[in-house]
C-alpha cells in the first residue's frame, strides 16, 4: 500500500519525513527526530502515527531509547499500534511503529 503523494508532502513539510520518490511514497516512512527539539518529538511522532492507515508503518530514528513514548502511545491507543525495535543503541535507536488493522468490531467478543 502506498501513501498519496500530497499526504506525504504535507507530512514531509511538517516533520521532515524521508523516502519520497517518484509519484508515490513507500508505505514505510522514516522520521529522524534526533535534530528535533526534545519538547517537540512526541507530538511529531504522534502526528505521523495518527496519519498511518491500517497496516502502514513508520520507522522512528532517535538518539535514546524511546520507551517513554511507547508507554504514552500504549496508554492513548491501546492495541492500535505495533512496536518493534530495529536497532537498540548505544547511539541510535530505530523503532518500527505499525498501525494494526482494526478487528471491525467494537464489542467485547473480539470478533
Amino acid at each position: 500500500m502506498a501513501l498519496d503523494k500530497s499526504l506525504c508532502a504535507a507530512l514531509s513539510a511538517a516533520v521532515g519525513i524521508m523516502n519520497v520518490s517518484g509519484s508515490q511514497v513507500s508505505s514505510q516512512l522514516q522520521l529522524d527526530v534526533r535534530a528535533v527539539p526534545p519538547v517537540e518529538r512526541h507530538a511529531r511522532i504522534f502526528g505521523i502515527a495518527q496519519a498511518l492507515a491500517g497496516d502502514q508503518s513508520s520507522v522512528i530514528v532517535n538518539d535514546h531509547d524511546p520507551r517513554p513514548f511507547r508507554c504514552q502511545m500504549e496508554a492513548r491507543y491501546p492495541a492500535l499500534f505495533g512496536w518493534e525495535y530495529l536497532q537498540q543503541g548505544p547511539d541510535i535507536w530505530r523503532v518500527e511503529i505499525k498501525r494494526l488493522h482494526p478487528s471491525g468490531c467494537d464489542c467485547c467478543c473480539g470478533g
